[in-house]
């Protein structure tokens, strides 16, 4: 054959032949050539009805059940009906009628069509389409019907919800726009009592913001608050031990609320904040725009004050704003100072052991080169943290772009000294010594910090004595440097014997010893 039909439509052909349609007429009907569709019915064992010969249905491979159910052309049918193409469909036996129990229980176990396919394939050896699967399936889903969701009812103060959804078009201040607000909604699990804020962008501290703008709307918090598993909210989404975002669980520790994850693809758990966010879009904000943000909010609350509050709900039959005067009480209070809001990521230590924050070092302790770290900061100070315990290790006051700030206990033992370190030793180690130190430092700066290390060279070199008489004379002649020191120094001491010189003098000395040992053994002699 040359033309594949579908198995509806291959179907439909064979239940109109069997009806004792002409060939014609199947055509005009069916919009299938005649050619097919006569192959498509010798196939199925039904007799083509010949032209010239009156319609009637065909008895040659036509089961007892079919034949019972077919209808003689002579009641004049001109197209299938919607009530007639089922009862076709029904008369034909799916092939996978047999394996229903199987299919069904593959069903209960969340499998979709395509792995029950393969699992009738594998396991009974089906001869069957993957589309002949996907029908029988969609048919005993309609049959099931929609899956019914308990209401969730909690004592009042006990549960809060919060989502996000689409908000209006505002024109945004930057670009002169119309651009896509979000509604950010928290709604109570007892009064259904709701706050709806407006964000144009959203971020793990506008997140925690809104929550804490919401908490002070409603004058308490409640104690757990069930959420999606955005980023804002949950960095590595589990059912049992969630990685919540360490700014967003900081924010609700401080308000004595406790956070639970949804789990994934069950936004059902939170059906009363998903209703709240479909019922403000499709009544308040439907179609509207605005020019400013804070006039968007501005309507926006004024309708939830005429409107959602005074309304009776449909759940609970009582009026919500009624409902939340009963549940204010059994909120949890709110601090007096609001959270002090910080940012946070993850440095790698350099190998000088330090840390770069927006252009700035901060030192951590020994042993943490190459590693990764939890910094928090803010305006005023930076908090280094421990990945694995959360520990704090190191708090440093902020500085600015391109400083250091270094604990001494942090600074390597192969680190130079500071320049107040030098001059401390310089006077420790002689009046006219520090005298001379703190006049290089003076005259040269931070380059004078070489000149120091080297007159302490000196010291090591010659004596400590004969550097303190090299620097007062420098002091008194009034040429306080380096030079004049170490010059002056070569030229008082006796000038030291090097390697060279001593070799020669050893083998001169042996060499003396035993002309003399043998000039002694002749004498005795």
């Amino acid at each position: 054959m040359a033309n594949v039909l579908s198995e509806e439509k291959r179907e439909q052909v064979v239940a109109l032949g069997r009806l004792g349609w002409s060939l014609r007429r199947i055509e005009q009907s069916t919009g299938v050539r005649r050619e097919t569709a006569s192959a498509y019915l010798r196939l199925a064992g039904v007799t083509v009805r010949v032209r010239g010969r009156p319609a009637k249905p065909a008895n040659s491979g036509i089961t007892d059940s079919a034949s019972e159910n077919s209808k003689p052309a002579s009641e004049g049918i001109t197209d299938l009906s919607r009530r007639e193409r089922n009862a076709v469909k029904d008369s034909s036996r799916s092939l996978c009628a047999p394996f229903r129990e199987f299919i069904c229980e593959r069903m209960r176990l969340g499998r979709n069509s395509m792995a029950i396919y393969q699992d009738l394939v594998d396991a009974h050896g089906f001869s069957g389409r993957y589309v002949t699967v996907r029908r029988f399936v969609r048919a005993l889903e309609s049959e099931a019907g929609p899956e019914a969701f308990a209401v969730i009812e909690t004592a009042p103060g006990e549960e809060g919800q919060v989502d996000y959804g689409a908000g209006p078009m505002v024109r945004h201040p930057e670009t002169g726009k119309y651009c896509r607000t979000r509604l950010f909604v928290l709604t109570l699990g007892y009064s259904r009592k709701s706050v709806r804020l407006l964000t144009f962008k959203s971020s793990a501290e506008i997140w925690a913001r809104l929550h804490e703008t919401a908490f002070r709307r409603l004058g308490g918090a409640p104690k757990t608050v069930v959420l999606d598993n955005l980023k804002e909210g949950v960095l590595k989404p589990d059912i049992y031990e969630p990685a919540l975002n360490p700014l967003y669980r900081d924010v609700l520790k401080q308000y004595g609320v406790i956070a639970l994850p949804c789990r994934i693809r069950h936004p059902n758990r939170k059906g009363k904040v998903e209703s709240s966010v479909g019922h403000t879009q499709k009544t308040p904000l439907k179609g509207m725009r605005f020019d400013l943000l804070d006039d968007a909010q501005a309507y926006l609350d004024n309708w939830d004050a005429k409107w959602a509050d005074t309304r009776i709900h449909g759940t609970t039959k009582r009026q919500v704003a009624a409902m939340f005067a009963e549940e204010k009480p059994h909120l949890l209070p709110l601090p007096i100072e609001p959270f002090r809001y910080y940012r946070f990521g993850k440095r790698g230590v350099h190998l000088d052991g330090h840390l770069e924050v927006e252009g700035a070092y901060y030192s951590v302790p020994p042993g943490h080169i190459g590693k990764r770290l939890f910094v928090q900061w803010d305006e005023l100070y930076l908090r280094i943290l421990e990945p694995s315990t959360g520990l704090l290790l190191r708090e440093h006051v902020r500085q600015r772009k391109g400083a250091f700030r270094t604990r001494r206990e942090d600074r390597p033992a192969k680190v130079p000294p500071t320049t107040l370190e030098l001059l401390s030793r310089a006077q420790r180690a002689g009046k006219s010594i520090g005298e001379l130190c703190a006049e290089i430092h003076r005259r040269d700066g931070e380059a004078g910090v070489r000149r120091m290390l080297g007159v302490f060279r000196l010291t090591r070199n010659f004596g400590q004595a004969q550097v303190e008489d090299a620097c007062q004379a420098a002091l008194e002649v009034g040429v306080p440097t380096y030079r004049f020191v170490r010059r002056y120094v070569e030229r008082s001491a006796p000038a030291p014997i090097s390697l060279k010189q001593v070799d020669p003098l050893i083998r001169q000395l042996t060499h003396y010893r035993d002309v003399i040992s043998r000039l002694t053994e002749g004498e005795k002699a």
